[in-house]
């Protein structure tokens, strides 16, 4: 893997486009590694696979920081980092289209949503989701009872390009085509900036693949998630 090479797709190292780009304000590190704060988001890239890099990347963390990657390749860590996740991922790309009847109000979700959007994704596990997350971009919701039983949100902005994550619907909820409600809308805020909505799902993750391809997605490219600790 290497950033600096030749060129390629924005799409192609996701989290350090988004880093050296649109969010760079966010980033820790330098020329070699860089990570979101993580009480934001515990994703980090580097510009390569070599040594200084990962070493560069260590200087980041603590003993108990986690650091999300998405490469295009698998990861092979030295010795100081303990490899606690290594899987696939599905990068798929395109604008969800919107159901044609709403069944339920569609909210917009701030600071003082934070700790039930905490207790939703510790429910249904979309992936990683820290306190200030949705600080990267506008999350929407739906509330039933006053209970917040489904939301996405928007994550990394590489170049023009800005991610949905966090799609998870209550499973007392299901059926009910929030996520289809919400995807839509998510979708058609990004469009209307001009940028293009794309989103990675874990490979085993057929149900997600099978309703993201419904609404119109498709899979862009294969990547590897590999989630590193520290082992010394």
């Amino acid at each position: 893997m290497s950033v600096s090479g030749s060129p390629t797709h924005p799409l192609d190292y996701p989290i350090w486009n988004a880093l050296t780009s649109t969010q760079s304000r966010l980033a820790e590190g330098g020329a070699r590694a860089r990570r979101y704060p993580p009480a934001i988001a515990p994703f980090a890239a580097m510009v390569d696979m070599s040594p200084p890099s990962f070493a560069a990347l260590g200087e980041l963390m603590s003993r108990t920081d986690h650091a999300v990657l998405f490469t295009t390749e698998p990861v092979t860590a030295p010795a100081e980092f303990k490899v606690l996740l290594a899987a696939t991922g599905e990068q798929m790309i395109g604008a969800p289209v919107e159901p044609s009847v709403q069944t339920a109000e569609i909210i917009t979700l701030g600071a003082a949503d934070a700790p039930a959007m905490m207790e939703l994704t510790k429910l249904t596990r979309p992936g990683p989701f820290t306190p200030r997350t949705h600080e990267l971009g506008t999350f929407l919701g739906i509330r039933i009872d006053g209970q917040l039983v489904a939301m996405a949100g928007e994550r990394m902005k590489p170049a023009n390009y800005t991610e949905m994550t966090a799609v998870c619907v209550h499973p007392n909820c299901r059926g009910r085509g929030y996520a289809q409600m919400l995807l839509g809308a998510v979708s058609r805020q990004i469009s209307a900036r001009g940028e293009i909505p794309f989103l990675h799902v874990l490979s085993d993750n057929a149900a997600a693949i099978a309703l993201y391809r419904r609404q119109g997605m498709e899979i862009r490219r294969r990547i590897w998630v590999t989630v590193l600790g520290r082992a010394v």
